[in-house]
């Protein structure tokens, strides 16, 4: 399985950004997709995720910003991320688990500045 991440840029506080993942290769039905974060200087973390059924988890920093969804085949992966902060700068990775395996994408960076 391959994740291709784009959508990542320089936005100034306050704004929006739309990521997207794609994947491709030996996809399942059964999967579950996030989003991961990690700053400068810190630990990998999560920001949100969607199973295959449509339900979602978000971290607490980010609730009530950002929206995670996927397209009907379930191959690509959104995280549509509204109001803006400094702290949401940070590379993205997006996430697939299916089967008993986890896949990575390359990251897209996200930069939030003035």
């Amino acid at each position: 399985v391959q994740l291709q991440a784009s959508g990542g840029g320089l936005v100034q506080p306050g704004g929006f950004l739309r990521l997207s993942c794609a994947a491709s290769g030996s996809i399942l039905p059964i999967n579950i997709m996030g989003w991961y974060r990690q700053a400068p200087g810190k630990q990998r973390e999560f920001v949100a995720r969607i199973t295959n059924g449509g339900s979602t988890n978000y971290a607490d920093s980010v609730k009530g910003r950002f929206t995670i969804s996927r397209d009907n085949a379930k191959t690509t992966l959104y995280l549509q991320m509204n109001s803006l902060k400094p702290e949401d700068t940070a590379v993205y990775y997006c996430n697939r688990v299916q089967g008993w395996s986890t896949y990575w994408g390359q990251g897209t960076l996200v930069t939030v500045s003035s």
